[in-house]
């Protein structure tokens, strides 16, 4: 499994959870801490306002209360998530299936090989490509917004 942070200029921080582990609130905490460091070091325009948005889906690891807690002690924001709406998560609509195309077919034997070539294809996302997605994400969100919350089928050709 992939955790992946990134914004318009690209890649941010990103954790490959070892084989067999279970992602929970130390866990999570842990990866966090190590996202506000790699923002510092990174991008430090935004470090210095100390207010850092996230946005990261439902799952029980990110809601518990030591991550609500972390969260709130380092001034980090998360931008709430609508359950079921994978259309709504940039990780799903945009970096992933990135990920898949160029592996798809692929063959590895070990999970070093998945990692490493994950990597390169991280690696190789220009820029524009990120700030597109961050320019769809927000007409997504704003298509929800028209739709009241309620469903809908497909991306509306975003």
């Amino acid at each position: 499994m992939l955790i992946c942070f990134f914004d318009q200029e690209g890649i941010v921080h990103q954790k490959f959870v070892p084989p067999g582990m279970t992602v929970n609130a130390d866990f999570y905490c842990d990866v966090l801490r190590r996202l506000r460091e790699n923002v510092r070091r990174k991008r430090p325009q935004k470090w210095q306002n100390q207010n850092l948005i996230i946005h990261h889906d439902n799952a029980p690891a990110h809601r518990s209360y030591k991550v609500s807690q972390f969260l709130a002690k380092n001034n980090m924001t998360v931008i709430l998530y609508p359950p079921y709406s994978p259309n709504l998560a940039p990780c799903d609509f945009f970096l992933f299936p990135k990920l898949k195309l160029r592996m798809k077919g692929r063959t590895f034997d070990t999970n070093e090989e998945i990692q490493e070539e994950s990597q390169r294809v991280l690696d190789t996302i220009p820029k524009r490509d990120f700030q597109r997605c961050f320019q769809a994400w927000q007409k997504r969100w704003n298509r929800c917004i028209r739709a009241k919350g309620e469903y809908f089928e497909g991306d509306g050709g975003i």
